[in-house]
């Protein structure tokens, strides 16, 4: 995959901030259930077609509460998408590379606890319980 270049970047930063203030005013604006039960506050007390209107915006709103937790449950998906997008990655060589250094620690580190253990502990250890003995 190429690399992007500064100016490729900057759309693209540009583009995503665009989309988040887009997420944001539309969560900001009244919804039409919202603005129809704000009118209907008045006339509590009136019967007859505003039992009818209010069971349909129950169920509007009971509609619109069923798709906000799904919008909110792939929220955290998206997200992950543009977090790694954003993502330094290192290259191919890198990896070999850092690779390698762990491989070399670990033999390292393998061959001095057996030899501290074989030649030096198990030893010492064999010495001081003779002494015992």
């Amino acid at each position: 995959m190429a690399k992007k270049s500064k100016t490729q970047k900057a759309k693209a930063s540009a583009a995503r901030q665009q989309r988040k203030a887009n997420r944001e005013l539309e969560e900001q604006s009244p919804t039409p259930v919202a603005e129809a039960a704000e009118e209907k506050k008045g006339g509590l007390f009136k019967k007859g077609s505003e039992d009818k209107s209010a069971s349909s915006n129950d169920t509007a709103k009971s509609s619109k509460k069923e798709d906000k937790p799904k919008k909110k449950r792939f929220q955290f998906f998206r997200d992950v998408k543009s977090e790694m997008k954003r993502v330094t990655w290192p290259t191919r060589t890198d990896v070999l590379r850092w690779s390698g250094v762990v491989v070399v620690a670990l033999l390292f580190f393998g061959i001095f606890v057996a030899l501290l253990d074989n030649v030096i502990i198990t030893p010492l250890l064999v010495f001081i319980s003779g002494i015992g003995a």
